[in-house]
């Protein structure tokens, strides 16, 4: 795609100092989260019969994610919000593009700070149920009940459980696996999103890592109030999903900027 889909994926390097810069840097971290930006992009332009390879040359698209710190002037927005932790951080928010955020939360960020935003709410990972259905998605392994994701930062806490899913797995198989599970727990809100898409029960448990600031702005974005977070596994499970959502993709695909990739 011309258009670039801005993500975070770094490239960290294996060394702190001076050996750090003369070393090759790790691989890059792919958190399943922060991939899915640009799958979404691509699978709403080919639905819309749309070829991605042409576009505004040099454009860009923050489309899922807490990933407004990365804006530049001129970007487009659908769906990003704010990262909780860069809230006090600079943003370069000159002339951005918003068509949807995350949530209110993100809107007001941008709001005070003088940025047009419309009224329209969501994280497009919310549409991965319906551009991948849950029945048409394999597992090959043995059937899922529980299924827990957490934070990339929060991963060490819970590596021994034995429903432990790492985040940063195969973008593909963590779809199937949560879209193949009973009930998604964890810290990482993107397992909450596509699993509330898959219409699967969950239930966050509290970060140790990341402020509640993203996790409000999805709920509230989806029409529920803020979310009730367990403090660990076993409450969690004792607890059960949250309320269902409330709320309609239709608004949010309507906002999609299909232009930037037309003549």
């Amino acid at each position: 795609m011309s258009v670039e889909v801005v993500h975070w994926n770094p490239r960290k390097p294996r060394a702190s100092g001076p050996l750090g810069r003369l070393l090759p840097k790790r691989p890059p971290v792919n958190n399943f989260g922060d991939l899915l930006g640009p799958r979404i992009v691509r699978e709403v332009l080919s639905r819309r019969v749309v070829d991605a390879s042409p576009g505004a040359e040099g454009r860009r698209l923050l489309a899922v994610g807490s990933i407004l710190r990365l804006a530049r002037a001129g970007d487009v927005v659908w769906g990003a919000g704010v990262n909780g932790k860069s809230i006090d951080a600079p943003h370069e928010l000159t002339a951005l593009d918003v068509r949807a955020v995350r949530g209110p939360l993100t809107s007001r960020f941008l709001a005070e700070r003088g940025v047009a935003v419309p009224d329209v709410y969501g994280d497009p990972g919310l549409l991965v149920g319906s551009l991948w259905p849950r029945e048409s998605l394999r597992w090959d392994g043995p059937p899922v009940g529980v299924t827990l994701i957490p934070n990339l930062n929060d991963a060490d806490r819970y590596r021994g459980h034995p429903d432990f899913w790492h985040p940063c797995s195969p973008l593909d198989d963590t779809v199937s696996r949560i879209a193949n599970s009973e009930f998604v727990i964890g810290s990482s809100l993107h397992a909450i999103v596509l699993a509330e898409s898959f219409g699967i029960p969950a239930r966050l448990i509290r970060s140790a890592h990341e402020p509640s600031f993203k996790y409000d702005d999805y709920y509230l974005g989806s029409g529920r109030d803020t979310p009730v977070m367990a403090d660990d596994v076993d409450e969690a499970l004792t607890m059960g999903g949250e309320p269902a959502l409330q709320w309609d993709p239709g608004a949010l695909l309507d906002a999609f900027p299909v232009d930037l990739w037309m003549p």
